[in-house]
């Protein structure tokens, strides 16, 4: 022990005499840098020596201070997006340097990475590329730099709720859309066990957003399953980089004109404070809440879920009109039965006989004439009495041959509206941190959490009311120039998340059971007729009967409704309790410079990824109830880059692995070219694969919607569970047509066809695009692309019918209560084909102004018959923006106008499937700066013209937002 305190003693001894003969070595180098026409403290500006890696960036007043061991004299490079780069000479280590950077904003100068995964020119990326910059950040009138996503071309944004987009690219979108990835700070940001991306409920702060960046069409080459149609990226600032403490604070206001809710505020708080404690050492701290009254969907058209298409359509009726109507929004009324069938039933439970029904008929017939009463009188005298106290009798009287009042009606139960029974509250609050540590002056070590919860509302198969949604993410990172390392998990919990359709059916059948409603209303329907009704008024007085002291109003705090909210749904409630988690561990190398390839001007780079998926969702989501599911996938790919011809072409091959333990492995390659025209003008040619493997929820769902559909995995192990092999499911055409003979009263079972399921496989695609990118006098930016896709396995599902009894009757599956409808995951057969151009200009106008414009189209080809597709896009939008970054006094007004237009199209989603109507918008705001502190006051609105519009059957109507902000610090 007194060895080991000596060699302690000595090290100590070591490091104080050898650290100040290291200082004596160090040159330490200081200044600031600021704007040379404005005289503006320039922050986040990059100060290396040329010819290194050692240098630093100016904090948020301008200033610098880094040290080396090199000895003047040397050169600074220092340099900043949007400014003139300048070199200073160093002599002497007690020289303190002030610069002056000249604004020289170019377009085209941006540079990207998602394209090759290496940083190139926007101008030269071999893909359609996106880029949203801080400043753009800064300066649009969006509410969120995730709803500026809308305005790129070639996107679709569906909203699900105020709070809850999804984004989609190419055609293929729907809310929670699982075609495009989408990665924040490189992490995978899709829920595993839900299954949508979360970027606008978790992620990042607005505040710490350093840019975003769009890869529309396949990217599964370097980016992996489920970049079908595109990817997203979206960077966060590093604490070297970008220092100081921010705030911004959003107020503002919706609903101004109560069409849907009264007029509510809104409210965006958000901060950031990061600083560079040394030169190794670095944090940040960012947090956002936001709350608002959300927007309301209040479609209240008649549907049937069995009609027309795999999804159900829209048919006419209204609740006044029609005795089962089952509106959009409306909840509680997917019940439906007939009044035969319930009376059947009510007969049975009586214990009626056969014998007993043709007496009673017999008398009816004999009697036509005969009223109600007197059907009572007769059943008293023949000592059925109790019939006619218990209520049996008008049901007796009701469906006789005699007077056929019943028919075959179907009648739902009474729905609520939308708004009686989900919080109109959303909720959106995001914390996150991280530090990160120099370990040399080419490698940093990171570690970063993020964390969201939250409250919103998201479109599925049925409406749901997330409810304290809670996602964390956890990152470890090493940096390398040239390679990275990193692992991070996601853990999910779904709160008090909950079915909001399947809710609100159990709370009606909590008030008053379906058994007890149903025999109510045909009583006093046959009462009415018997009296002489006509047909609507009946339906309706009879309705009124038998929803007397039903509770109305908002619903959704009661202690009834919030019971079953809280039950699992596996135990009868309308809660899932999802605690799916995500484990990944990915890594690149860049062997560029190791290998010396670019005197070759070659490019070479690998890269590796494992994943496991930890299903847990207590059997309320999928089939789990035995345990929790593992799922493991497993990714490598590599590039190759060359240059050619003095750079005139590139030439680019890509290529990936992956295997699911469920499917087998898959490869997917890609091949680009760019050919440069004339410095600043690029051609470029790509032909590219993609592929996703089938979600989670794809392969393990089990779980019951508001219809009373199950929605099932595509898994064979399913299947089994369900002795699809000895109980047989039938098509939905072949249900249909069978039920058609039985109407006409010849029944034919022959009609009915067993469902078959082939192999259940990834969906994949392949495209080839050609697209030109080209600057003009340095102020119009033209992009312009076409495409062609074709796509193959299609993920889909289709509907089948089963009996609820081991031992199968046909009759089984035309009565509601004998049989189960089945959606499942399956392929669909057949190729699709897809197509689409787009072009976009950015023109830079004199004294700041700009003009940006975008026109887009797509669409899809001839569909096998049946074939649902979810190509939920318009085939034309259009985006115009007219922006000014600096006017006035000192250029310290700005604005911006941005118009967007879409007309109308057919929408497909599990939700439902209509025509949604065409849109267009306005959002606009002004801004003025305040330089000595960095602010800047914005007055803005979205939808300023309150135009209402959705952009999905089912979804909300959105209308006007207007807001007031100042941000501190914030440029």
């Amino acid at each position: 022990m007194r060895r080991f305190y000596s060699k302690c003693l000595y090290a100590a001894l070591a490091t104080a005499i050898t650290i100040p003969a290291i200082a004596q070595q160090t040159t330490t180098v200081s200044g600031s840098v600021k704007n040379a026409s404005s005289k503006e403290a320039l922050s986040a500006v990059s100060v290396t020596i040329k010819g290194g890696t050692v240098g630093t960036f100016t904090d948020d007043k301008g200033n610098f201070r880094f040290t080396t061991v090199q000895k003047p004299p040397f050169t600074l490079v220092i340099s900043s997006v949007g400014y003139a780069s300048k070199e200073v000479s160093v002599k002497g280590a007690s020289d303190v340097i002030s610069v002056d950077l000249t604004p020289s904003f170019t377009l085209g100068d941006e540079v990207v990475v998602s394209a090759s995964r290496v940083p190139e020119r926007i101008l030269e990326s071999p893909v359609s590329i996106e880029r949203i910059s801080t400043a753009a950040i800064r300066n649009t009138p969006q509410l969120s730099y995730y709803d500026m996503l809308t305005n790129l071309k070639g996107v679709d944004v569906v909203t699900a709720s105020l709070t809850f987009r999804s984004v989609g690219t190419r055609g293929f979108n729907s809310s929670g859309n699982t075609r495009l990835n989408q990665l924040v700070d490189g992490m995978d940001n899709q829920a595993p066990g839900l299954n949508f991306s979360v970027g606008s409920v978790i992620g990042l702060s607005e505040l710490d957003v350093d840019n975003m960046e769009l890869l529309p069409g396949a990217s599964s080459a370097l980016y992996g399953p489920g970049g079908m149609n595109g990817t997203v990226l979206i960077n966060s600032k590093n604490p070297f980089k970008y220092q100081g403490f921010s705030f911004q604070v959003k107020q503002g206001i919706n609903h101004i004109d109560s069409k849907f809710r009264g007029a509510a505020p809104y409210y965006d708080w958000s901060l950031r404070w990061a600083k560079k404690v040394s030169e190794k050492l670095a944090f940040k701290i960012n947090a956002q809440f936001v709350q608002a009254q959300d927007w309301l969907a209040g479609q209240g058209e008649n549907y049937s879920r069995i009609l027309n298409t795999p999804n159900g359509s829209f048919i006419p009726g209204s609740r006044n009109t029609d005795p089962n109507y089952d509106g959009v929004n409306y909840y509680g009324d997917e019940t439906s039965q007939t009044m035969s069938g319930i009376a059947s039933q009510v007969f049975a439970a009586a214990g009626l006989t056969s014998g007993q029904l043709a007496a009673f008929n017999g008398f009816l017939a004999a009697n036509p004439g005969a009223k109600l009463a007197q059907f009572n009188a007769f059943l008293n005298g023949a000592g059925a009495g109790a019939l006619v106290t218990a209520g049996v009798s008008p049901l007796i009287y009701g469906a006789s041959p005699a007077r056929n009042y019943l028919g075959n009606q179907a009648v739902s139960r009474t729905g609520y509206y939308e708004a009686d029974v989900v919080d109109p509250t959303t909720l959106n609050m995001k914390l996150t941190g991280g530090i990160h540590y120099k370990l040399t002056d080419k490698i940093e070590a990171s570690f970063n959490a993020y964390f969201g919860t939250g409250n919103s509302v998201y479109t599925g198969s049925d409406r749901y009311s997330l409810k304290d949604l809670r996602i964390a993410q956890f990152k470890y990172e090493l940096k390398h120039k040239n390679w990275y390392a990193r692992y991070y998990s996601t853990h999910e919990n779904a709160g008090n998340s909950f079915n909001a359709t399947i809710t609100t059916r159990l709370y009606n059948e909590a008030w008053k059971p379906s058994s007890a409603w149903y025999p109510q209303y045909i009583a006093a329907y046959v009462g009415f007729i018997d009296n002489g009704g006509d047909y609507t008024t009946s339906h309706s007085l009879s309705r009124a009967f038998a929803d007397q002291g039903r509770p109305t109003g908002f619903i959704g705090n009661s202690a009834l409704f919030q019971s079953i909210a809280r039950k699992p749904i596996s135990q009868g409630g309308g809660l899932f309790l999802d605690r799916s988690r995500l484990k990944v561990f990915d890594g690149q190398y860049n062997l560029t410079e190791d290998l010396g390839l670019a005197k070759t001007n070659t490019d070479w780079l690998i890269g590796v990824s494992a994943k496991q998926y930890v299903l847990n969702s207590e059997g309320t989501l999928f089939a789990d109830t035995a345990g929790v599911i593992k799922i493991n996938e497993f990714g490598a790919y590599t590039q190759v880059s060359q240059r050619l011809f003095n750079d005139i072409l590139k030439l680019t091959v890509s290529g990936r692995y992956d295997k699911n333990t469920n499917f087998k492995g898959r490869f997917t390659p890609r091949a680009s070219a760019v050919v440069k025209l004339a410095k600043d003008h690029n051609l470029r040619f790509s032909y590219q694969t993609a592929y996703r493997f089938p979600t989670t929820q794809n392969q393990w769902i089990n779980l019951t919607v508001g219809g009373g559909t199950r929605l099932l995995g595509g898994l064979p192990q399913l299947r089994d569970f369900y002795k699809f092999n000895t109980n047989p499911v039938f098509t939905l055409p072949s249900v249909q047509a069978f039920g058609a003979s039985a109407l006409a009263g010849a029944p034919n079972p022959n009609l009915l066809q067993q469902q078959s399921f082939g192999e259940f496989k990834p969906e994949s695609m392949r495209s080839f695009e050609v697209g030109y990118k080209g600057l003009i006098a340095q102020k119009l930016l033209i992009d312009v692309y076409a495409y062609w896709g074709r796509y193959k396995d299609f993920l889909s599902s289709v509907v089948g019918i089963q009996s609820r009894n081991a031992t199968f009757n046909p009759a089984d599956v035309l009565n509601a209560n004998t049989r189960i409808a089945y959606s499942i995951s399956v392929n669909a057969p057949g190729e699709v084909n897809t197509s689409g151009w787009g072009a976009s200009v950015e023109y830079l106008l004199p004294k700041n102004f700009s003009f940006t414009g975008n026109l887009y189209h797509d669409q899809i080809g001839a569909l096998p018959t049946g074939f649902v597709s979810y190509f939920n896009t318009p085939k034309y939008r259009v985006n115009m923006a007219l922006n000014n970054t600096g006017f006035g006094k000192d250029n310290r007004y700005g604005f911006s106008i941005q118009y967007r237009w879409a007309n109308s199209f057919l929408y497909e989603g599990t939700f439902g499937t209509g025509v949604v109507p065409y849109m267009r918008t306005v959002d606009a705001m002004v801004s003025y700066k305040l330089p000595a502190t960095k602010s800047m006051i914005k007055i803005g609105g979205t939808n300023i013209f309150n135009n209402y519009y959705r952009t999905g059957w089912g979804n909300p109507s959105i209308g006007g937002l207007y807001y007031v902000s100042f941000g501190y610090n914030v440029f």
